[in-house]
């Protein structure tokens, strides 16, 4: 039974125990920004924030949250609609990609790489914008960003993080073995350790940062184990087994097995230990193999690397979050409640679309509306993430009605379409407008929808004209040259040291 350690106390005590922690929150919580969470220490080595970490599970998550938000609004930048422009070529992406690899060396290529290349253009004031922190231009992509391309390019980039484009993010241990509990999930690459590597850290900083302050979740599936560590937590035993269930009992085996001095030397065991992603890290340079007499020390140095072989990773993402919001703030929330404010929920809740939608040219108890969300309701939640994506260039909904800050979700429909069961849906992401021909039967309908949101990704392509087939500007196109930048111009000092706040 989960929360075992309360079975026994009556249910009225337990009420009486939330109340108390509900106003132990009231009363704390205003109080945060008085607090020095930064860590600083005196000569005795004691700090403001000593202790803070024990309040993490005991503060009340909305109480935390509306105390962090309050910080972030009075650090909101109101003076523009925008950030810069950058343009982003997604053409070059897939011409790039090597077999199943990297869209270009390391990933600059990359969607993601591109705009990580681009980050030394932004003023530090331009990551705090309530909305869009840049605004886009697809290369070959007609399309005036009013937010459409934007929302766009973060569902782009949590993509690539997540297909092997870039090499930041690996799967876990238990899903490359196919066992295990979170086998669908991410890691930071411990191998990804180069000043390049750490500048890309950096920028998905910025990204999670950016979720944050907007509002706007991504749609990135870490594991929890990560989210802990960029709440500044530190991993347990537990943790590792969550992520790879069979490297502490493999070290348990190690430790207790009952083989003589001489059957360990045969068994000729390497002080090697494998990192996350599955390369051998040797231990020590002390020893060469395991052995009876120090295979203490071997499972205490493999623990202690794999509790620690992110720390360089989480670093650098933290320092990339704080370009964007406080994070000595973060050190009250745990993992989930990070992840939650970052991610908001992965599943769809339609009630919550319903809520936001408005209708042109139909009533909402119309039978192609009513057809609508019968289909909505029938799609799992893949299809409703990719809806999502189709309308609106996200994938995942706002947690809130006030985190869509007035902005409804229309449908449209027009008589335009003749016959109406020949055409696609239509959408506008800019706008998070949906325009439907008049459908004959609900199941027209589905067929149509689901096409559109499985094969109707690029925004507009009309501009196809002016790019060659490769995929290069054609000789009149005034695209930036910056889109073909090598590796080393996207590790550039100016980028790194933007990204570093130096």
């Amino acid at each position: 039974m989960e929360y075992n350690h309360l079975q026994e106390i009556p249910i009225i005590a337990l009420r009486n125990r939330l109340l108390l922690l509900h106003h132990i929150s009231e009363l704390f919580c205003p109080c945060i920004p008085m607090f020095d969470l930064e860590g600083h220490l005196d000569e005795t080595g004691q700090g403001p924030s000593v202790g803070f970490d024990a309040l993490r599970g005991i503060l009340i998550s909305q109480g935390k949250e509306v105390a962090f938000r309050k910080v972030v609004q009075a650090t909101m930048v109101r003076d523009r609609q925008h950030g810069p422009v950058v343009e982003l070529n997604r053409i070059q992406v897939k011409r790039s990609r090597s077999k199943g690899g990297l869209a270009g060396p390391d990933g600059t290529k990359s969607v993601f790489g591109q705009m990580c290349a681009k980050m030394s253009s932004f003023s530090p004031d331009s990551l705090l914008l309530p909305h869009r922190v840049w605004k886009v231009k697809f290369v070959g992509e007609s399309v005036d960003d009013c937010g459409g391309g934007y929302s766009e390019s973060i569902a782009e980039m949590c993509e690539e993080l997540q297909n092997g484009l870039t090499p930041l993010l690996i799967v876990t241990p238990n899903g490359r073995d196919e066992s295990g509990a979170n086998r669908d999930c991410f890691l930071l690459n411990p191998a990804a350790k180069s000043s390049l590597h750490m500048n890309m850290f950096r920028f998905l900083g910025v990204m999670l940062g950016i979720a944050i302050r907007t509002g706007s979740p991504l749609s990135l599936n870490l594991a929890e184990p990560v989210w802990k560590q960029l709440a500044g937590m530190n991993l347990t035993i537990a943790d590792l087994s969550e992520v790879d269930k069979d490297f502490i009992p493999g070290l348990m085996y190690i430790r207790d097995n009952e083989a003589t001095s001489e059957e360990f030397e045969a068994m000729s065991l390497p002080f090697t230990v494998p990192n996350a992603s599955g390369q051998d890290i040797q231990l020590s340079s002390k020893y060469i193999h395991i052995t009876l007499d120090n295979r203490t020390e071997y499972v205490r140095l493999a623990i202690n690397y794999r509790l620690h072989e992110f720390d360089e990773q989480v670093a650098a993402v933290r320092e990339g979050m704080a370009r964007v919001v406080p994070v000595p703030l973060l050190s009250l929330f745990t993992g989930y409640e990070l992840e939650t404010m970052v991610c908001g929920s992965p599943d769809i809740p339609l009630h919550l679309l319903k809520s936001v939608a408005t209708y042109k040219g139909i009533e909402p108890s119309a039978s192609l509306i009513q057809w609508f969300w019968e289909v909505m309701e029938s799609f799992s939640n893949t299809e409703r993430s990719l809806f999502l994506r189709f309308v609106w260039g996200r994938t995942r909904l706002p947690r809130t009605i006030a985190d869509f800050r007035g902005r409804d979700f229309v449908i449209q429909v027009l008589d335009k379409y003749n016959p109406p069961d020949h055409f696609l849906p239509e959408s506008y992401t800019c706008f998070f407008l949906l325009k439907l021909p008049r459908y004959s039967c609900k199941q027209v309908l589905e067929e149509k929808l689901k096409y559109a949101i499985h094969f109707c990704k690029s925004i507009d392509t009309d501009d196809y004209a002016r790019i060659a087939l490769t995929g290069e500007p054609t000789a009149d196109d005034s695209s930036d040259d910056s889109d073909n930048e090598d590796a080393d111009s996207f590790a550039s000092d100016s980028t790194q040291d933007y990204l570093t706040g130096h």
